[in-house]
């Protein structure tokens, strides 16, 4: 059940402490920091049964539906979840998407969930939740199980703090957490105004506990409240349904909840478009993608292999917490790639070296103030790097257990495979331009003929993107980069690195009998050349892991290719700004109606989106990415906090130069990455 710290510091680095559950006298699980049972005597699965499923008038409420979506507000030991994925897995006439939120401030730690005594009709799929069960980080952590059908969406930290962040609508609430006289603050008015927000009309609400702060609250918040029976020695519980009523707030104008769509079409099968065509999938849509090369990922995402990795910011700001919760999706899509479709790779970890003169106790500091976990990221000795790494290293370095490499060709490949006849591929075919007729957009070629016509449309094309975009002004920049290779026998094989090795720059251990290395950064130089100065920095670079270069020693290959990165260094992930937005930026928008601080309150082109600007990280952002854009189109729970959605959204430049021209002249938005220690800026991979 989740706890409510009310300590006002930010969720995000708010470290997690999990919660330890010990055996009472009584027989029943209890939660040491609350002094209160995790559930009643009469067991998990019948207050599941009688009070969270029956309570919600449930599964009949989702039977027949395309997407049912339920909120809890106390994950626990997770029985609740367990008891609904079964009831749903039983029911022929299931909702064909189940999602379950669930916000959690004490979760257990991996070993303690494995040890749990269950019911015996959930064990099985126990067994499947604490496989899949993410690291302890203030995350959105999204798990998919029985073929994306039934879908889970953990937030690990303050339920108050991570409400307001959840982009979502709510059918039916699980109001599960200790008792409101061991843990006040959980039933808070603010708590149940929050629930209120994401309630979907005539959302249904439950709980076990008939108290009047409870019941008054919900009500305030507007929910119609009724007691009915209890059961298992509870005389009485609580139910409600969300009577909808006007609202003040505005609601965010980029989900578009295009839920009719009955053609999408994806321009690029990059990396990203690729992810794209899978998340669509994920969530039950069909897709096309259209393609101007022969091939998959021909482009930027053709190198023989590239790396993933979170990041570590001394002030845990949007960058951090973004690439943060990117790695970890990544390390789950990169294990299905290798797993599941063969594809070259490793996700067995990946260090990250530190600046030169960065000490290991300043490191530690970091991580100690932001307490993750070492599941997530440890601090390395010189020492503990060079065993980890099998070549010496000289400084102190992070550790990313869930990192590695991956053949970007094949993970691409593996999201199409994944999305299987959901997608049509389309290749050989070069979108020149967009035009909008009547209710669809047209894609059409050089000549003007109609390549096809859709109702939606994902521009995953990098830098083609903003060039079929008359209006869309983003501040992104073409880099160029070049990777070099050695042959294996000429580096002896002391030296050859066992895991990846990042810092300014990155070595891969040997792939298909070559040491990859690189990589160089030139903005807007379009030579398509491999060139041999740029063979001698990567060198250099490499030198200085590998303790030297045997003399005379050179590359036996390289590649050229360009990547589209933007001014802030974070993608362009969401509904497209409408044309008449595009304007905004400038000081007399000011005078004019409607809100434009934030860029969720502008508005959107109808059916259009983009899904580009992934930079060096298209490994690390594809994943993640793809599923956020999947939500801005199907109206899913998106599985990114809102802040952090702001932070990609394609409309966070016009807000940006909005609050510049119109508000707070001369203003730094915040945005950019902190100064300081780092951990994982881009490295060209």
């Amino acid at each position: 059940m989740a706890g409510l710290a009310g300590s006002g510091r930010h969720v995000k680095t708010t470290p997690i402490v999990p919660g330890r559950p010990v055996l009472g006298a009584d027989g029943t699980l209890r939660s040491a920091a609350y002094d209160d049972m995790y559930h009643p005597l009469a067991g998990a699965a019948a207050q599941a049964r009688d009070v969270f499923l029956a309570g919600n008038a449930l599964p009949t409420r989702w039977q027949g539906r395309e997407r049912f979506v339920i909120l809890e507000t106390g994950f626990g030991l997770g029985n609740n979840f367990l008891a609904t994925w079964a009831a749903h897995r039983a029911d022929h006439a299931r909702c064909r998407r189940l999602h379950f939120i669930s916000i959690e401030a004490h979760p257990l730690a991996a070993a303690d969930l494995v040890a749990l005594p269950r019911d015996p009709g959930l064990g099985e799929l126990a067994a499947e939740l604490a496989a899949a069960w993410p690291p302890l980080t203030c995350n959105l952590h999204r798990l998919a199980f029985d073929g994306g059908a039934v879908q889970l969406l953990l937030a690990f930290g303050d339920v108050a703090a991570w409400l307001p962040q959840i982009e979502a609508t709510v059918d039916a609430i699980y109001l599960d957490g200790f008792a409101p006289a061991r843990n006040p603050a959980m039933w808070e008015p603010r708590v149940m105004r929050a629930l209120a927000r994401m309630a979907a009309p005539g959302a249904t609400a439950a709980t076990w506990s008939a108290a009047r702060i409870v019941r008054d609250g919900l009500r305030d918040a507007g929910f119609e409240v009724q007691a009915a029976s209890g059961s298992g020695g509870k005389r009485d519980i609580t139910l409600a349904r969300f009577a909808a009523r006007p609202s003040t707030r505005l609601a965010p104008r980029r989900r578009q909840r295009v839920d009719d769509a009955s053609c999408i079409v994806v321009v690029g099968a990059g990396l990203a478009g690729c992810a794209v065509a899978w998340a669509l999938a994920d969530q039950g849509r069909q897709c096309t993608v259209i393609e101007r090369r022969a091939g998959v990922a021909c482009e930027a995402s053709g190198n023989a292999a590239g790396i993933f990795h979170g990041v570590v910011h001394r002030g845990d700001g949007r960058h951090a917490r973004f690439h943060r919760a990117a790695a970890l999706e990544a390390t789950r899509a990169v294990g299905v790639a290798i797993d599941r479709h063969g594809v070259a790779g490793s996700r067995d970890g990946l260090l990250r070296l530190a600046t030169t003169g960065v000490s290991e106790s300043a490191l530690e500091a970091i991580a100690d103030r932001l307490g993750l976990p070492h599941d997530y990221v440890e601090v390395l000795s010189p020492a503990e790097a060079s065993l980890r790494a099998g070549v010496p290293i000289a400084v102190p370095a992070w550790w990313f257990p869930g990192g590695g490499w991956v053949d970007p060709r094949g993970l691409a490949r593996s999201y199409l495979e994944r999305a299987g006849s959901s997608v049509t591929l389309r290749l050989g075919i070069e979108v020149a331009a967009l035009r909008r007729v009547g209710d669809a957009w047209q894609l059409v070629d050089d000549f003007g003929a109609i390549i096809a016509t859709a109702e939606v449309v994902v521009l995953a094309n990098a830098g083609g993107a903003s060039g079929l975009l008359a209006h869309a002004d983003w501040p992104i920049a073409r880099v160029r980069g070049q990777v070099s290779a050695l042959a294996i026998d000429a580096v002896a094989a002391s030296a050859w690195p066992k895991v990846p090795v990042a810092g300014a720059g990155y070595a891969l251990p040997p792939v298909d009998g070559r040491l990859w290395f690189g990589a160089t950064s030139q903005v807007d130089d379009a030579d398509t050349s491999v060139r041999d100065s740029d063979h001698a920095d990567n060198l250099a670079r490499l030198a200085t892991w590998l303790g030297g270069i045997p003399v005379g020693v050179r590359p036996v290959a390289g590649r050229t290719g360009w990547r589209e990165v933007s001014e802030d260094r974070l993608p362009v992930i969401g509904a497209v700004a409408a044309a008449s937005a595009a304007g905004l930026s400038s000081g007399a928008a000011a005078a004019g109606a409607g809100r434009f601080d934030q860029p969720r309150f502008i508005a959107r082109a109808e059916g259009l989106f983009a899904c580009t600007a992934l930079g060096s990280r298209g490994i690390a952002f594809s994943a993640l990415g793809a599923q956020v854009l999947a939500s801005a189109v199907t109206g899913a729970p998106c599985p990114l906090d809102a802040d952090l959605i702001d932070a990609v959204d394609p409309a966070r430049f016009i807000s940006r130069a909005w609050r510049r021209a119109a508000v707070q002249p001369g203003r730094d938005t915040g945005d950019q990455p902190p100064p300081g220690l780092t951990a994982g800026a881009p490295t060209g991979a």
